[in-house]
C-alpha cells in the first residue's frame, strides 16, 4: 500500500489550525497529561509540532504558543467556539511514511525550498523560521507502508500518553479498501490502551466519520475526531474546514 510517495511540495502549516484543537478536544476527553503525536504519512509541514506555533483565530481566540517564533491565523465560519483546552506535553513525535521528509536533512530542505517561486520572498522567510523550529526537536521517521507501521509506532508511545494519530489529506491518496484496512490497524494498535484519531479529509474518505450530510467532492474537508478503546470506535465530526485549514467551523460544544 502506498498513502504518500516523494513529491515536490511545499512546507504547509495552515493545517495547525485545525489540529491543536482537535487534538487538545481529545485529550481533554481521557484526561491525558501527555501526548505522544503519530502523523501518517509524515507531512512535511508542523503536523508533529503543533504545540509549539501560536495559533491565532478570525473569532478572537488565541491558542498554542504565543512566545513562538511561529505565528499562524486561521478565519472562522459560524458561531461554534474552539476548544479552550491547551494540547498536554508532547513527549513523543512519530512521523511514518514510505520515503518521510526528514527536516534535518540538507537534501529535503533544498527540496522544499525549491517549490517555492523566487519571488516569494516572505513566504520563503517563513519557511526558514518554520524549518529551524522543527529541527530543533525532530521526529523519530519510520520508513515503510505507513498502515502497516502504525501499530508500531503508537507501542512507542510511552504507556502514560495517550497516542494521537493524525492524518491530514493522506488518505484520499488511496482506495477505500485500503482505508478500511487502516481502520483495522487503529484497532490493533489500540490493545491494552486507548488511541486517538484525528483527521482531516475529503466528505466521506475517512471511514467512519460522519459526513454531516455533506456531498462528496464539495469542496471541504471534514475533520473527524475518534477514540478507539477496547475494540470500541468512537467516531465524530467536529468540525468543517477550507484551503487547507486557513478557513474552518467548529461544531461540537467545548
Amino acid at each position: 500500500m502506498t498513502i504518500t510517495r516523494r513529491r515536490e511540495q511545499s512546507f504547509e502549516t495552515d493545517r495547525c489550525a485545525v489540529l491543536y484543537p482537535a487534538i487538545a478536544e481529545a485529550a481533554h476527553r481521557v484526561g491525558a497529561v501527555a501526548v505522544g503525536l503519530v502523523d501518517v504519512g509524515c507531512s512535511p509541514g508542523l503536523d508533529l509540532h503543533i504545540d509549539r506555533v501560536g495559533l491565532t483565530y478570525g473569532n478572537g481566540q488565541v491558542l498554542g504558543d504565543p512566545s513562538s517564533p511561529v505565528q499562524l491565523s486561521a478565519a472562522v465560519r459560524g458561531n461554534g467556539r474552539l476548544p479552550t483546552w491547551a494540547v498536554p506535553d508532547v513527549v513523543t513525535r512519530i512521523g511514518i511514511g514510505r520515503d518521510p521528509v526528514d527536516v534535518t536533512d540538507a537534501d529535503d530542505v533544498r527540496r522544499l525550498r525549491a517549490c517555492l517561486a523566487p519571488d516569494e520572498v516572505e513566504r520563503a522567510a517563513r519557511l526558514d523560521v518554520e524549518l529551524a523550529l522543527a529541527a530543533t526537536a525532530p521526529p523519530l521517521l519510520l520508513r515503510g507502508d505507513p498502515v502497516e507501521l502504525l501499530p508500531e509506532a503508537v507501542a512507542r508511545v510511552p504507556a502514560d500518553a495517550l497516542p494521537v494519530v493524525t492524518t491530514t489529506w493522506a488518505l484520499s491518496q488511496v482506495p477505500l479498501e485500503q482505508r478500511l484496512r487502516f481502520l483495522h490497524r487503529l484497532d490493533d494498535a489500540a490493545a491494552g490502551r486507548p488511541v486517538a484519531w484525528v483527521s482531516a479529509e475529503g466528505v466521506g474518505v475517512a471511514p467512519a466519520v460522519p459526513t454531516l450530510g455533506d456531498r462528496h467532492a464539495s469542496g471541504h474537508s471534514i475533520i473527524g475526531l475518534a477514540l478507539v478503546e477496547q475494540s470500541t470506535l468512537r467516531t465524530e465530526a467536529v468540525g468543517r474546514c477550507w484551503s487547507r485549514g486557513r478557513l474552518l467551523s467548529w461544531l461540537a460544544d467545548p
